[in-house]
């Protein structure tokens, strides 16, 4: 698809650049939505997000959940219990204190995680791979400036293994 001729004053203008971030974020909320189809029928949106912290963070107790999510307890323990009937995690007492009990995933939870984030990935470098070298280095200079100016810290290396979807380390409230 062509894009608009662009003149120099569109480049400054914060309502263009606006825009054009809404329109990419379309894009890709249309991707997450894609690569969760395949799963929606065993998993919401906000338990996909359960599944993510815990294939990230490992086994934990259910109030570091609800904290990494932004939910009450109460909330992230109805999520859990519906993870758990559907056999993608399960409770666990802590081999470091009896009285505490954690939470995992399974195999199958984990399959689920790594399914939905492979297609993810897949679809997204299908879309980049349509655009010229230069293309692509000016999107990575853009979009980790965006990221920077939103106090988003980088991920890269091994970090980016871990974290794929974000939400690894979300304070109260859901936001950063």
């Amino acid at each position: 698809m062509n894009q608009p001729a662009r003149s120099a004053g569109d480049m400054d203008d914060v309502d263009a650049v606006t825009r054009a971030v809404l329109t990419a974020s379309r894009l890709l909320v249309a991707v997450s939505a894609r690569s969760l189809a395949a799963v929606e029928d065993r998993v919401t949106l906000p338990q996909f997000r359960l599944l993510v912290v815990l294939s990230t963070e490992g086994p934990a107790k259910l109030v570091v959940l609800a904290e990494r999510l932004g939910v009450n307890p109460s909330t992230a323990l109805r999520m859990m219990d519906r993870l758990i009937a559907a056999g993608l995690a399960d409770r666990q007492v802590n081999p470091d204190n009896r009285r505490e009990t954690v939470l995992r995933l399974t195999d199958d939870g984990r399959r689920i995680v790594e399914d939905v984030t492979g297609r993810r990935r897949e679809e997204i470098a299908a879309i980049v791979s349509r655009l010229d070298p230069q293309q692509r280095a000016a999107l990575v200079d853009a979009l980790g400036a965006f990221t920077e100016a939103g106090a988003e810290p980088a991920v890269g290396g091994r970090e980016a293994e871990l974290y794929p979807l974000g939400w690894s380390d979300m304070p109260q409230g859901g936001h950063r």
